[in-house]
């Protein structure tokens, strides 16, 4: 399968309108389905890169599941070195979190691993490489475990992978974050790097600082906008779009059109419906969104627009007979800045019942531009792991002492965002939250999947270079 030739990421519940589909339906396999990592060319711009993916024997990229299926999945490592699979959003058995050298090792090439656990929680999660920077070359494709109500509901549902895409390999980007050229410009002077403002003490800089790297194109799908995966639908029907920010280290904000949606889920979990035309969609964090078809037949873009430039990705869904605009990846006007302010008005629709915390843990977030170090500081001390008991209710809060924002995923585990800035409520439930420069996010989960878990910034180079920590279970077998 080639995607420059138009192959799609879509979930057609039950259209099968797409050259290359996600299952619309699943039964226990009486073998593990088979994800392969291998590497392949892909045309961006009318230039041809190798990347890596992960496929199916069938052709198929990712892969879904229905609510009650067991994840029962063989990888197999096809490229020259060593890799992996992390589930990004599942609460799995520790040891099958994919995580090279914590959780197991990693899978050596020519080499498979076997993993076999419940397909929990449902809905729209992702998978990617956790190993060294693999993740920047495209190693991530969606993850979705398909909810009864989805199913029952026949509504089209239609899968967006969002990605950052630079010609320069991520060694030769982490290396000149790292060692920067010299010049009055700094970082800003060099091809393919933001300049932040001036490094402070304890600070990553003196203001809020939006983008290490200057990226060459975003991707939806794998394709740029100028060149867009065009997904037919039905005129004036609704459409589930499950959004996944599968980027290395961009934040976007999507935007639906001046007809709007009903923002159903984030990180796959259920909110209580929003209504909206954009929502703010922090690096690993997933959005549903039901939209409805223009009654008129016309084409509907779904864009994400990247935060601090002028640059967009994006899709469009199309009904029969309708024409499709001629697009650029460039816009009017820089994407918006992302904040906590929506975050705020985010309520669960589950079940997650307050009660007092029973441990409390603050995480200090740090780092030092000039040096480009970020750090996870527990208990004020770098490099102290996180703790907890089995049965304990555990609220870690964290607070952002830089100017850069962190996108925190927390493994094995789903948690509720309690409070923001001291303010408490009873926000969404996610694995993955955005904490903005000079804020305090606090998080609670239930301490129920013992074990030794990646805690982390989900920027690939601010973890890279220091900004990972673990949970640990006291004595966990």
């Amino acid at each position: 399968m080639n995607l420059s030739r138009r192959s799609l990421f879509l979930a057609g519940a039950g259209a099968g309108l797409a050259s290359v589909t996600w299952p619309a339906t699943s039964v226990r396999a009486a073998a593990p389905r088979v994800l392969r990592l291998e590497s392949y060319q892909i045309e961006i711009a009318g230039r041809a890169a190798t990347r890596f993916r992960v496929v199916q024997p069938d052709g198929t990229e990712g892969l879904t599941l229905d609510e009650g299926d067991e994840f029962d999945v063989r990888v197999e490592n096809g490229l020259n070195e060593l890799s992996g699979l992390h589930w990004h959003g599942l609460v799995e058995p520790w040891r099958q979190d994919g995580v090279p050298y914590l959780s197991a090792p990693p899978i050596a090439p020519g080499a498979s691993v076997d993993y076999r656990f419940p397909a929990l929680p449902t809905g729209t999660r992702w998978m990617h490489s956790h190993f060294g920077l693999q993740e920047q070359n495209l190693l991530a494709v969606p993850l979705i475990i398909r909810e009864a109500s989805a199913i029952r509901s026949g509504i089209q549902e239609v899968v967006i992978l969002l990605e950052d895409f630079s010609w320069r390999s991520p060694e030769e980007i982490l290396a000149g974050l790292r060692n920067p050229a010299p010049s009055s410009g700094g970082m800003s002077a060099m091809p393919g790097m933001a300049m932040p403002n001036t490094p402070m003490a304890g600070m990553a800089m003196s203001g809020p600082d939006l983008n290490d790297v200057e990226y060459d194109h975003f991707l939806a799908n794998r394709r740029t906008l100028d060149d867009p995966d065009v997904v037919e639908v039905e005129k004036g029907s609704e459409v589930r779009l499950r959004i996944i920010n599968a980027s290395a280290s961009t934040n976007f904000t999507i935007d639906v059109g001046p007809g709007g949606g009903s923002l159903l889920t984030v990180d796959g979990s259920p909110i209580q419906p929003v209504s909206v035309r954009q929502v703010p969609l922090a690096t690993a964090q997933r959005a549903d969104i039901l939209v409805r078809m223009p009654a008129d037949g016309s084409a509907l873009p779904i864009l994400a627009l990247v935060e601090g430039r002028d640059r967009r990705a994006g899709i469009v869904l199309r009904p029969k007979g309708a024409s499709v605009a001629k697009l650029s990846e460039t816009g009017d006007q820089a994407g918006p800045r992302l904040t906590l302010d929506f975050e705020a008005t985010l309520r669960t629709a589950e079940n997650f019942a307050a009660k007092p915390a029973d441990r409390t843990v603050p995480i200090d977030l740090t780092g030092d531009m000039a040096r480009y170090a970020w750090f996870m500081q527990v208990h004020d001390m770098i490099g102290l792991p996180a703790t907890a008991e089995r049965g304990e209710r555990v609220e870690i809060t964290m607070r952002n002492t830089t100017g850069m924002a962190h996108p925190m995923h927390l493994h094995g585990h789903v948690f509720q965002v309690v409070a923001i800035d001291g303010k408490r409520f009873g926000g969404a439930v996610r694995d993955t939250v955005l904490v903005t420069p000079n804020s305090t996010v606090t998080i609670a989960f239930d301490a129920d999947n013992p074990g030794l878990w990646a805690f982390h910034c989900h920027n690939l180079y601010h973890m890279a270079v220091g900004m990972f920590t673990t949970l640990v279970y006291r004595g966990f077998a």
